[in-house]
């Protein structure tokens, strides 16, 4: 990719606060690297739009990166990923490297969890697309894939109830389900359930291998950077959060990810 150059910034969106946990990993692992955020806060949670308005929101903010000059844009949540990676990829096609969060994913299952029975949890949107299963089926690495939609989760955590008896309560319900039976380690493929990381390892009581999407994801885009020679090493890093709705659990949870004052500007995806 010829044309880009490693001074641009990269963009991540999710539909709230979920891909900020994707974002600190990113800025922590590529502390030189440019940010801009969309949080697509209008729409949130995306696990329960249907397909056409994720794919429509999805390309209204690829646009939106592409005018900011990003040289690389991360679909930092699985429902998007899911439902929108593969037109994203058309729609960018050589103005911008496109990374989703469920292949590194796969990939990172098929070196380090061969032959063994995972467990999924996610939006609705995600297990019902069954791509998990499919690339994982694809893969022929032996791994038995079980999901489980969790739909209610993002939703609770997103409106900061992360340390109360509604987030134990719903956990119980959803992890004891027979789906998970018998598994050997688990993929949280929302990206708003590492918030919950602790309370779902105290349901397990710290027995349960749980795979954080977030660093895997992380380390992806730094591969595509590297394998692109799009690494930035000059350049004084910037953030910069836009948002498709100005909420007060957005404005949290910018503080709970990031220890610095991070001023949110307000672009609305349709006017």
């Amino acid at each position: 990719m010829p044309h880009l150059n490693s001074s641009q910034p990269i963009g991540i969106f999710d539909s709230g606060i979920g891909g900020l946990a994707i974002a600190k990993e990113v800025v922590q692992l590529l502390p030189q690297e440019a940010i801009v955020y969309f949080g697509d806060t209008a729409h949130l949670p995306y696990g329960d739009k249907s397909t056409a308005a994720i794919q429509a929101y999805s390309v209204k903010i690829a646009h939106f990166f592409l005018q900011q000059r990003c040289k690389l844009i991360l679909i930092a949540c699985n429902s998007a990923s899911s439902a929108a990676y593969e037109l994203v990829k058309e729609y960018v096609g050589k103005q911008a490297i496109v990374v989703d969060v469920i292949n590194p994913t796969v990939n990172y299952l098929r070196e380090h969890h061969p032959n063994q029975v995972i467990g999924l949890i996610g939006t609705k949107q995600t297990v019902n697309s069954n791509i998990y299963k499919k690339k994982v089926d694809d893969l022929a690495v032996g791994i038995t894939l079980k999901s489980h939609a969790t739909p209610l989760l993002a939703s609770v955590i997103e409106e900061g109830f992360t340390h109360n008896a509604v987030i134990k309560s719903l956990l119980a319900e959803y992890l004891s389900h027979t789906d998970l039976d018998n598994i050997e380690a688990l993929v949280l493929a929302c990206t708003h359930y590492p918030i919950i990381k602790d309370k779902i390892a105290e349901f397990y009581q710290g027995q349960m291998d749980l795979i954080d999407t977030a660093e895997i994801v992380a380390k992806a885009v730094r591969a595509q950077l590297e394998y692109n020679q799009l690494l930035n090493k000059t350049i004084q890093p910037s953030k910069h959060f836009y948002v498709s709705d100005y909420t007060e659990s957005f404005v949290a949870g910018t503080k709970l990810f990031f220890d610095e004052i991070i001023r949110l500007e307000h672009y609305p995806l349709w006017e």
